[in-house]
């Protein structure tokens, strides 16, 4: 056990800067367990790892909807890991105001995340009464159409170029035993489709006044009228998916079993898992090749409070390390997302990240719904598209008279 104890106090002296003092074991929950996630995470935990501490992995399947009751249930009743992944936004508000998250102000300070984080909004999610509660760890944007290539040419139609394209070419996919739009039963899937679609379809002004200015007007007017219309679409598109998860209904579009996707861009660490190029195998469309732009929304990871000294310090390693320009490198382009930080290389990332990265650098941005809307509003969101999507009884009219209730009474 000494000797064991000694080796471990050295590999933390010999580590990078970044370096803990003491080396110790620091549990990280998230919810990423697809494939490509996985991968991402290990550069994560590779990286925490060089400088002497250990990163405990606590992976919770089930995407958000399930891991995030856990998480804060497991804090809220005093048994706190280490570190816990959330998304951008307001999420971790209510722990925040409690009293059970850690101020990272002095690490953020020190490590001028201010000047290197952009855009600005990723850091002002994170902040809270002047303080500082969260390290974000990258930028995924909810607005892309990932489209099957092979299943377009067994349908015998051209690869869209568009969504109204895309739309057209339902017919002769489903002609062909091809499910034109998948799209997995969670409920946040088919919540993310909407919100996709009313940025492509309304565009970025409309989809501002009824997330960030909460109007309930607009949200019952005409222009959210094509927005349903859309959503109807979408709904019919995806009659006969018949999966759960997300990267189940992106491996239906992997295997030319699904024409599309409407998902954000981590889809791209499925593709890069099976193998499949950009530009060749399938097809990205930011803005579903309507408005090319896209949400600024992600993950972040909080740091709850603990009375363990050196698990402590062992946090604000952890919160440097997820913000270290390799690190960030190494992350994302496994993940599928963009980097936080503007100051570093990403040559080699494939056709879709580029794209992404030029929308990002021409500012056609905006704010993620998680950023906008409080953790209940999103709840009563979610609720509604879930059922919209089960149940083709539910008319685009009525359920727009029910969504403009929920924003008139949205936080």
């Amino acid at each position: 056990m000494k000797i064991r104890m000694m080796a471990a106090m050295l590999a933390a002296s010999a580590a990078l800067p970044l370096g803990a003092a003491n080396a110790t074991d620091l549990e990280v929950t998230h919810w990423w367990t697809s494939g490509g996630e996985a991968a991402a995470v290990a550069e994560l935990a590779k990286a925490f790892d060089a400088t002497g501490n250990h990163w405990v992995d606590g992976a919770i399947a089930g995407s958000g909807g399930t891991a995030r009751p856990i998480m804060i249930s497991r804090i809220t009743g005093g048994d706190p890991m280490g570190a816990t992944q959330f998304n951008h936004g307001r999420q971790a508000e209510e722990l925040v105001q409690a009293g059970l998250m850690r101020d990272l102000t002095d690490v953020a300070t020190a490590e001028h995340w201010k000047d290197i984080i952009r855009p600005s909004s990723l850091l002002d999610s994170c902040t809270i009464d002047g303080k500082i509660y969260c390290a974000p760890v990258n930028i995924h944007s909810w607005q892309w159409l990932w489209l099957s290539n092979a299943a377009f040419k067994k349908a015998g139609v051209a690869v869209p170029k568009n969504w109204d394209e895309f739309v057209a070419s339902a017919p002769a996919l489903e002609k062909a035993g091809i499910i034109p739009l998948a799209v997995g039963g969670q409920p946040w899937q088919a919540t993310g489709a909407f919100d996709v679609l009313m940025v492509a379809v309304a565009g970025k002004d409309v989809f501002n006044k009824v997330f960030k200015d909460k109007d309930a007007t607009v949200a019952a007017g005409p222009e959210i009228a094509k927005v349903f219309k859309a959503a109807d679409d979408a709904r019919k598109m995806s009659k006969g998916s018949n999966v759960q998860d997300w990267n189940q209904a992106t491996n239906l579009v992997i295997t030319g079993k699904a024409g599309g996707q409407i998902m954000g861009d981590w889809a791209q660490g499925e593709f890069q898992v099976a193998k499949q190029v950009a530009g060749k195998d399938y097809t990205c469309l930011p803005g579903l090749g309507v408005n090319e732009i896209i949400s600024t929304g992600g993950d972040a990871f909080y740091f709850p409070l603990l009375k363990d000294e050196e698990k402590s310090k062992a946090q604000a390693v952890l919160a440097k390390t997820l913000l270290d320009p390799k690190t960030q490198v190494a992350f994302n382009l496994k993940k599928g997302s963009l980097p936080v930080r503007a100051d570093v290389d990403l040559a080699a990332a494939n056709d879709c990240m580029k794209k992404g990265l030029d929308i990002l650098a021409k500012g056609n941005v905006i704010q993620g719904t998680d950023q906008l809307l409080s953790a209940d509003s999103q709840k009563q969101k979610e609720d509604l598209f879930s059922e919209f999507f089960a149940n083709p009884s539910m008319t685009p009219e009525d359920a727009q008279k029910r969504f403009a209730k929920i924003i008139a009474s949205a936080d």
